[in-house]
Formats: C-alpha cells, structure tokens, sequence
C-alpha cells in the first residue's frame, strides 16, 4: 500500500509538471501500438542501451518485461540487460540520487510512469526537438522543454542540429522568439525517417511501462464484446418470449 501512494504522489508530480508546461512545442503527433511486440522489443533495447544508465523503471520487473514482451529469460538478461541484475528484479539502477544531484544538478525522474504523466506527444517530441545551444551546460537545448538538464544522449543518431528563431519586438520593446526550423549542422547515422522510427519504439515501451496491463485488457476485449453481443441476443430472445402474451 505504501509503494502504491508513493507512486501515486509521483504521477500526481509529474502531471503538475506537465500541466505547467502547456505550452510545450508539440509539432508532431506519434502513432503508437503497445500491441507490436516487435516495436515494444526495439524500444525496450533503446530504453535499456541509452536510458537505465540514469533513469530507473522501479515499478517494473525483468521477469514481466520479459513476459509481455515474449522474451526468455536469456535473450532478456544476456541480450537486453547490461548490469549483473536477477531476472526477477526491480529495474532500478546503481546511481544514488545524491550522486545525480551532485552530477547533473537533480535526480533524473523514475520513468515507469512518464508516459501517463507527460503524454505520449510530449515524449516523442522532447526526444526529437532536440538542438545544439552553446550556453547551456551540457550544450544542448530543447524545443519542448527549454533549458532541459538532460542532455541528448541520442545525438549519434539524429546529428547536431541548430534551431532557427524568428525575434519578434511589440510596440514596447519586448522581444519574443518563434520557432522556424531546424538546420542539420551535422548528420546522424540515422535518416529523419529512421531515427524517428526509433523514437517511436522507444515511446511505444514507455507506453506499455506505464500500464502494462493494458496488454492483458486488450487480449480480453474480443472476449468481452463477443459476450455482450450473445447476451444482448440472449436478452432480446427472452423479452420477446416474455412479452408474447402480453397484449
């Protein structure tokens, strides 16, 4: 009960987060499907290889992970997981929050439930509007989020990329800026289309993190419809044969 109320607070925390920043760039919108096992696999392997090394998924465990996604457990620990952890652990990592604070100034955020928090857009824009900002500390800047402690631990793929503003100045002076483009300074390994593609994947994992039960609802809800569509007729049979006499 406890685990469940701490839990609770941190989503209630996010959304308060994610309610202040409204007015967040969403320039795109994503299509996920937590049904394609083959996209939760890729996203899983991406969140593993460039996330847990800051960012732990404490309410999640291997063993499920594996389960829902149809994994062994050796393809899940000897393919996916890079640190000496039990198949039936807790996906938490080494880094102790005082140690992150010190780092990078505050502890990343458990990202079990990031994506009920936050939106599936947000994330998927936050990771794609990423652009080179020489006076930040780590030297990045995003379009989502301005002044984002996290850096883009994705660049290799995407490439460095400057963002161009329009400055706009009203009658008293004030100057505010518009968004305009992007301007690819240096190439990734990736194309747009395939680094966002992996994007996808990713954000389709955090999505099935979030509420992995939404897996077993979607299996059941054939069940579910054919049974009210049989009772429905059951149900129509009998007022008929009910009403019969009734004139």
């Amino acid at each position: 009960m406890k685990n469940m109320i701490v839990m609770t607070l941190g989503l209630l925390l996010f959304s308060g987060f994610a309610s202040a920043a409204g007015d967040a760039y969403i320039g795109e919108h994503v299509q996920t499907n937590i049904r394609s096992t083959d996209s939760l696999r890729k996203g899983a392997k991406t969140y593993m290889n460039y996330c847990m090394g800051c960012h732990s998924m404490e309410w999640q465990r291997y063993n499920r992970v594996a389960e829902d996604l149809g994994l062994t457990e050796d393809e899940m620990m000897n393919g996916l997981v890079l640190t000496d952890a039990k198949f039936t652990d807790k996906m938490t990592i080494a880094m102790a929050a005082e140690d992150a604070e010190t780092w990078f100034g505050k502890a990343p955020p458990d990202l079990t439930v990031i994506a009920k928090a936050r939106g599936l857009d947000w994330l998927y824009n936050f990771l794609i509007n990423y652009y080179v900002d020489p006076s930040r500390p780590t030297g990045w800047n995003n379009l989502t989020f301005e002044n984002a402690s996290m850096p883009h631990i994705l660049w290799e793929f995407q490439g460095i990329r400057q963002a161009n503003f329009d400055v706009h100045t009203d009658a008293e002076g004030n100057e505010t800026k518009t968004f305009n483009s992007f301007e690819q300074l240096e190439p990734g390994t990736m194309t747009e289309q395939e680094y966002k593609a992996m994007v996808t994947d990713l954000v389709n994992f955090l999505d099935y993190s979030s509420e992995p039960a939404q897996l077993i609802r979607m299996s059941l809800a054939p069940w579910v419809l054919l049974f009210v569509v049989v009772f429905t007729f059951l149900a129509y049979l009998l007022k008929v044969n009910y009403f019969r006499d009734i004139h």
